[in-house]
């Protein structure tokens, strides 16, 4: 299951005239096994050592996810690391090419400790050995390669300390104390801290900075919160001025040059559409080359005219979107992957000197025999005339006609659905479905407008965005609207509950993962280390101590006598940001009043299914919840995960 973020967000029009119904099982394109889909990639991930002689990977042992490496070039694969649970997903290579550094939690209580292992897999050390404490990465620098900044909440729960830990020694010392409202540190390329950002009571943003370690902080920037999320996305090679990325005087969020003295800025890159993202900077130098602005799809800005050669002939490699996702400190080596919709992930080492491109793996090469689905762009305006983007993937090979929907609502809400391979997608297509994927208001990557306009809206007009987008399908011939499912995880799984309750007449059934069914009780019980940017709840959601009635309203649990339609709910026990409570109260609820909801309670995992068994059971079990009331294909369960399902029913 991918990672879900934050809260993981139909009166129908009368049917317009078009193609006639079609059944879920008209596709020709062979089953695909939902192992090929959900087991753990072949490999994945893979990053060049910082002396550009090695290339480590993520590849599963035992069908658990761990990191292995080769020699760049080679095939004599070897394992680091010794994970049997839950596998690494989060890592990278420390500066001395001789050790990998991941991230790991215990049953995804999101507790990250930091450790360290030898390439040849003898060793593996703790970093930050602290029960009950996350760790942070805030800073890695190639100019100082020995040591790593990490941010750790031991003193109190609710803030991230930083401190100076010495990859060599294995030693942590305090760096820069936080003064009580910080919730993000940046650190300059010598890894100085230097810069922090604050939410504001108003919901706005403050970015701080100061000269260097032991110096006064004074405030840099401030704005309001109508404003798009932002903040430093990096230092300038000599630590004068700060890239920053904010909406202030524009739409979208812009890339900025800022200089610390005086506030001089000038903008590196926009769009009147959609906001900037990722940025790309040398290895070594850290001099800025390229920004990532993510429209329909992925697209580049190169700022460095060095880069411009290597990015107009990468995009003749192979089709698809591709990012530079690792690169060795003397710029030699790139390690390139292309994104496509209907294929599996494919990387390649790029030689700069000769501008040749070496194919290294498929991430799945097994799906590469199945036809999978395109991933279309779509728009429509909602009814108040905000226009709604997203994605419409119908079934490999499947005649024209409708077809039964499953509306795939994305966590945050503060994110968007991007396109790419995604495998969830693949697997309902290939059941035989169409699948809605919406950026509806409240979405981020298309200005302040749009994220604003889903203030106050959590079961309002972010919902009104959903049912809008499901008309749109009937309307265009795709949706049978007798066979609408809506899904999700996270506020996907809040939505997934909302349509169940607030709009029964539109859906068939609803899949909710880790969704919280009470806004109040989720504002409630947060993280400790959320409780500084409550003020962000209070503005895009609703303020506990002004709206607690409003928010109610807006709480599915609270509207529990209008649920008819069959539920699924799955949730992780250890789930620090959607509690346990949130899903058994909603299924306690449901069923007093006789209804049917079918209840999966994973004791070993979080927000999300990260174990291997977890993730398989859980599809095959919604599987055959969507077959039974939309009637799609089915592959049975495996005695194995029949076996798993039987024991987390409850």
């Amino acid at each position: 299951m991918k990672p879900i973020s934050l809260l993981c967000a139909l009166i129908l029009a009368s049917c317009a005239s078009g193609p006639g119904p079609s059944k879920a099982g008209a596709p020709a394109a062979d089953l695909i096994p939902r192992d090929v889909l959900f087991e753990a990639p072949e490999r994945a991930n893979p990053q060049v050592s910082p002396d550009g002689t090695k290339l480590a990977f993520l590849a599963p042992r035992d069908g658990v996810l761990n990191v292995w490496v080769r020699t760049l070039g080679k095939s004599d694969d070897r394992i680091v690391t010794d994970d049997r649970k839950r596998g690494i997903r989060q890592y990278f290579w420390q500066g001395d090419s001789a050790h990998i550094l991941y991230l790991q939690d215990k049953d995804g209580d999101e507790n990250w400790r930091l450790y360290q292992a030898s390439l040849g897999g003898k060793s593996t050390k703790d970093l930050t050995p602290f029960e009950g404490v996350q760790a942070q990465i805030v800073g890695t620098s190639s100019r100082v390669p020995s040591t790593l900044l990490v941010g750790l909440n031991q003193r109190d729960k609710r803030l991230f300390d930083v401190f100076r830990l010495d990859l060599i020694k294995g030693t942590l010392e305090p760096d820069t104390e936080n003064p009580g409202d910080v919730i993000g540190w940046s650190a300059d390329e010598d890894l100085s801290v230097r810069a922090c950002q604050v939410i504001s009571p108003d919901g706005g943003t403050i970015i701080r900075v100061r000269d260097g370690a032991g110096s006064a902080w004074r405030e840099f920037q401030k704005w309001g919160p109508d404003e798009t999320f932002g903040g430093v996305a990096g230092f300038t090679p000599d630590g004068a001025g700060v890239w920053l990325v904010s909406s202030v005087g524009a739409e979208t969020s812009r890339l900025l040059e800022v200089k610390l003295e005086g506030g001089e800025s000038r903008v590196l890159a926009e769009d009147p559409r959609y906001d900037v993202g990722s940025t790309m900077t040398h290895p070594k130098t850290g001099r800025l080359e390229a920004v990532q602005i993510q429209r329909e799809r992925n697209s580049w800005k190169v700022l460095d005219p060095a880069m411009e050669a290597d990015f107009a002939a990468l995009a003749g490699v192979k089709d698809g979107d591709f990012s530079v996702t690792s690169r060795d400190d003397a710029d030699r080596t790139w390690i390139v992957a292309y994104i496509v919709d209907n294929a599996p992930v494919h990387y390649y080492a790029w030689d700069r000197a000769s501008k040749k491109a070496h194919f290294l793996f498929t991430n799945r090469p097994k799906l590469e025999k199945y036809a999978l689905s395109a991933m279309k762009p779509i728009s429509f305006a909602a009814r108040d005339g905000l226009k709604i983007e997203g994605y419409l993937s119908r079934p490999a090979k499947a005649p024209e006609g409708r077809l039964p929907l499953v509306l795939d609502v994305h966590g945050g809400p503060w994110g968007r659905d991007s396109w790419s391979l995604n495998n969830e997608v693949q697997w309902l297509a290939n059941r035989g479905y169409a699948v809605l994927q919406l950026n509806f208001r409240g979405s981020t990557g298309y200005g302040k407008k749009h994220v604003n306009a889903g203030d106050r809206e959590w079961g309002g007009k972010m919902h009104d965005d959903l049912i809008d987008g499901v008309n749109w399908a009937v309307e265009q011939g795709v949706a049978d609207p007798k066979r609408v499912a809506i899904y999700g995880g996270s506020y996907g799984g809040y939505s997934a509950l909302v349509g169940a309750a607030f709009t029964p007449d539109v859906f068939t059934c609803a899949v909710d993962i880790v969704g919280p069914s009470s806004i109040v009780t989720l504002i409630k019980s947060i993280p400790p280390y959320w409780k500084p940017a409550i003020a962000l709840f209070n503005k895009r959601v609703g303020s506990l101590e002004k709206d607690e009635e409003f928010l109610n309203t807006r709480s599915p649990i609270t509207k529990v006598d209008a649920i008819k339609i069959p539920l699924l709910v799955a949730q992780g026990a250890n789930d620090p940001r959607v509690k346990q409570a949130e899903s058994e109260a909603i299924v306690a609820a449901v069923r007093a009043k006789g209804k049917d909801v079918e209840y999966l309670l994973f004791a070993d995992e979080g927000h999300g299914f990260a174990r291997p068994e977890n993730r398989m059971a859980f599809y095959a079990s919604a599987e055959a919840f969507l077959a039974k009331h939309l009637g799609g294909r089915t592959q049975p369960p495996t005695e194995a995960e029949a076996k798993l399902l039987a024991a987390v029913r409850k």
